[in-house]
């Protein structure tokens, strides 16, 4: 009997045989080409391509997982090679940093020990005038002049009456960079120098007749100016919290510089930025002489 499969397709191999089964040639069978297209769905020289194009893929991905590893492999070089040298330069680092800093400190104490140097020889120098001079009448005339440019140019100490502004930066919280661009985002430092200059220049306007900044006296010849994350009042650096000190009539200068753009600007880092600022009236404020300068060169500007 021929196969259910072989009936299935139509194809039976007694047919048109005559004869006993034991008297018919034999046969070897070959399967029909209605077989072959029912049975055979790929031409065997595309499944050999299908083939060579997986073997070329499998080639190509042990390719790219062997450069794979060697880039893993030169990246750990690299980075190890890195640990290495950093492990080796960092005790010359680190003592190149603390020499560094041991001189920071010597010039800190030689130009303190100056400064109080110079203060006493100032002191000296000021009492030999004076005696020199207050013993007739245009000597004293003299004195009264000199007291006067002193008092302008900063050069001497003033205790007083007048106002006294703490400014304390808050703690550390959102993106506080302005229009400026110079705030540095999520630091502690909001005040910067324009912040300070705008309030020294509000107290002139109110009346002071001399101003501190920080302990520095304020002159003719000092500045208030960023230098990176510090504030620098005549080349000192200042930080939080901001003393300034206005020796002046006190009730006129308040109530000018409550209304002045000094105050306000702080007013709006208060409301904004957490920005402590305190303004009280003192009886006795003491402010130091300002530096002196050799002045090459002055014009007047203004009557």
């Amino acid at each position: 009997m021929p196969a259910p499969s072989d009936r299935a397709v139509g194809f039976d191999p007694p047919a048109g045989l005559s004869g006993p089964a034991e008297n018919r040639p034999s046969l070897i069978p070959l399967p029909s080409l209605l077989r072959s297209l029912l049975t055979d769905h790929l031409d065997p020289g595309y499944a050999a391509a299908a083939e060579r194009r997986r073997a070329g893929a499998a080639r190509r991905r042990a390719a790219d997982h062997l450069w794979q590893a060697l880039a893993a492999l030169l990246i750990a070089v690299v980075f190890a090679a890195a640990v290495a040298q950093a492990r080796s330069t960092a005790p010359g680092v680190s003592a190149a940093q603390q020499v560094l800093a041991a001189s920071v400190r010597s010039a800190e104490r030689s130009t303190d020990e100056l400064a109080t140097r110079r203060n006493a020889l100032a002191v000296q120098a000021d009492d030999i005038q004076r005696r020199q001079l207050r013993d007739d009448r245009t000597g004293r005339q003299l004195l009264t002049r000199l007291d006067e440019l002193s008092l302008t140019a900063a050069t001497t100490p003033v205790i007083g009456p007048g106002l006294n502004i703490t400014i304390t930066d808050p703690g550390a919280g959102r993106d506080l960079t302005d229009v400026a661009k110079q705030r540095v985002p999520g630091s502690r430092q909001v005040i910067l120098d324009r912040d300070l200059q705008l309030v020294v220049n509000s107290l002139w306007a109110a009346g002071a007749e001399a101003i501190s900044v920080g302990g520095v006296r304020m002159g003719p010849n000092a500045t208030i100016r960023q230098a990176g994350g510090a504030i620098l009042v005549d080349n000192h650096p200042v930080s939080s919290p901001y003393a300034i000190l206005a020796v002046g009539p006190p009730n006129t200068m308040r109530d000018t510089f409550e209304r002045s753009s000094g105050l306000q600007r702080l007013r709006l880092l208060e409301a904004y930025y957490g920005v402590g600022v305190g303004v009280s009236s003192g009886d006795g404020l003491s402010l130091p002489a300002g530096t002196v300068r050799e002045i090459t060169f002055a014009k007047q500007i203004g009557p």
